[in-house]
């Protein structure tokens, strides 16, 4: 097993996370990871990484991109267009009625 610091760099955490320094950054700036710029160099604390990464499940994700996608107006249509492709109401219909 090896040590990890408990403070990571940018080419640290990309490597830990195995991702694109460029998605991690985005990610940080977009406040999805935690992370901190000090002047140019970039730190991560690992325990906030690793809780991060524990924490981190597909409801948060969904509830993420509802919030994004609030105010989008075409998604009424969409959302329509859907059901019908699909052929089907979008509320199921009690059963027994």
């Amino acid at each position: 097993m090896t040590d990890t610091p408990e403070v990571l760099t940018l080419d640290e955490v990309a490597t830990y996370l195995r991702l694109p320094k460029e998605m991690v950054v985005r990610q940080v700036l977009q406040g999805q990871l935690p992370g901190r710029q000090i002047e140019d160099t970039w730190r991560f604390l690992k325990a906030a990484i690793d809780d991060w990464l524990r924490s981190h499940d597909s409801r948060m994700l969904l509830i993420q991109q509802a919030g994004t996608l609030a105010h989008d107006t075409t998604l009424p249509a969409l959302r329509d267009a859907i059901y019908a492709a699909r052929n089907r109401p979008e509320v199921a219909e009690p059963q027994g009625s």
